[in-house]
């Protein structure tokens, strides 16, 4: 065994800087080209690698002190590496010639080899950079670099984890969580096995992407409808006088898109988080949840803002019809500004919606009741509305979540119905 002290090596204009960082400890195995340590001046940081392979036997420096070149890091014991062999060649005029042989690697098998050309791949990173990969185990080298010459900083690093997150949902990457069964359904009776309508198996892994990646929280409110069901049943033909069959879905809609307007961030996507970017969109596609035979479809209605109740009422009788047909174009189906999905007309209250991605809300309705409520010193029977409100934490706080649900339930409450029927 050899004992090889390791030095701060040349470092230019580097003289009596500070240690922010030491990266090994004692009796730790490292490689050549390990970092030791990390320096810091004050224009730039600068991490200090292993001139060998070996084990730390003794460390000489400690966060805050001050170095310069040639300074003692600390004691590597040497273990892989054989001394070097001497031989001495008599030459004809007696003079001896020493010759000097490479070190040899004791283990020279294909791993060591690897190893070997791992370490002698350098890339171009920051101390802080190099740090944070290695906090999350991220290997550097497979991290593509966006500043000059492909240099590599704390974002580049957080795109690259995030891109593997949201590549997990696929179905070849979730083989390895699967849960084997001890029993087949058959051992306890008769069963049937039918195949996945294709609606559903194509939605899947959209929903599994969204429920997997994005921090879902619901906030669940109610409406106060009375006002807005009145005015709805009270609404004729002009010409035939015959009552008109306009869904309350058609006011939720023109309501949200009113709400949208006042709260930018819920008509948003946060696709390129990583990078520090928000898309805030300007105009007003509202996502309907249709339940078809085939699966659940959510085309969008375009431009709610441009439309009067009785031509949205009218937009999602036709889409929901195109849907339950299949004739429906794959692009309607995409590009919204939040979603909207009832259980007004099957039953139920609350629950919790997952959020259309790469949208950053969904708002879930339940089936309107008559309740008492305490109104003007007295209680008298209310149409009360469910609201499930879901939203992504990561751009949507608490107390933002619950000023939309108060603006979305006055736009819904006595007054939005009439200016917003036209």
């Amino acid at each position: 065994m050899t004992k090889k002290d390791i030095k701060v090596p040349n470092i230019g204009e580097f003289k009596n800087v500070e240690v922010i960082e030491v990266l090994v400890k004692k009796g730790q195995e490292i490689k050549k080209n390990d970092p030791l340590i990390t320096i810091e001046s004050d224009k730039s940081s600068v991490e200090i690698p292993s001139s060998l392979d070996g084990k730390v036997i003794s460390l000489n420096i400690k966060i805050g002190d001050k170095v310069s070149e040639g300074d003692k890091i600390l004691e590597l014991e040497i273990s892989k590496v054989l001394e070097k062999k001497t031989e001495i060649i008599k030459t004809n005029n007696d003079d001896k010639k020493v010759v000097y042989h490479t070190p040899t690697f004791e283990n020279n098998n294909k791993e060591s080899n690897l190893i070997k050309k791992d370490f002698s791949f350098k890339v171009s990173a920051s101390p802080k950079a190099r740090k944070f990969a290695r906090e999350l185990g991220v290997d550097i080298n497979q991290v593509k670099g966006t500043e000059r010459g492909g240099r590599i900083i704390e974002s580049d690093i957080k795109y690259f984890v995030s891109s593997r997150s949201n590549n997990n949902f696929k179905a070849e990457d979730k083989k390895i969580d699967k849960v084997e069964l001890e029993y087949t359904h058959e051992q306890f009776g008769e069963v049937e096995v039918k195949d996945i309508p294709r609606i559903k198996k194509l939605s899947s892994k959209y929903l599994m992407n969204s429920w997997t990646n994005i921090p879902h929280v619901t906030n669940h409110d109610q409406a106060d409808i009375t006002e807005m069901e009145e005015f709805r049943t009270s609404l004729t033909d002009m010409y035939t006088g015959e009552r008109k069959k306009i869904t309350p879905l058609a006011f939720i809609v023109k309501a949200l898109t009113a709400s949208l307007k006042k709260f930018p961030n819920f008509n948003s996507s946060i696709d390129e988080i990583e990078k520090g970017k928000m898309t805030i969109k300007k105009y007003f596609h509202i996502g309907i949840a249709v339940d078809t035979p085939h699966g659940l479809m959510v085309p969008k209605l375009r431009n709610a803002e441009n439309k009067n109740i009785s031509l949205i009422s009218d937009e999602l009788k036709k889409l929901s019809e195109k849907c339950r047909n299949l004739k429906i174009d794959k692009k309607e189906l995409f590009g919204g500004s939040m979603t909207i999905t009832s259980l007004g007309g099957i039953g139920g209250s609350f629950f919790t919606p997952i959020i259309n991605y790469p949208e950053v809300a969904i708002l879930g309705i339940g089936k309107s009741e008559k309740k008492q409520v305490y109104l003007d010193g007295r209680f008298v029977t209310r149409t009360m509305l469910p609201l499930s409100l879901s939203y992504d934490h990561r751009i949507i706080d608490g107390a933002e979540a619950a000023r939309f649900n108060n603006d979305l339930k006055d736009n819904l409450g006595k007054n939005f119905a009439y200016k917003l029927a036209v």
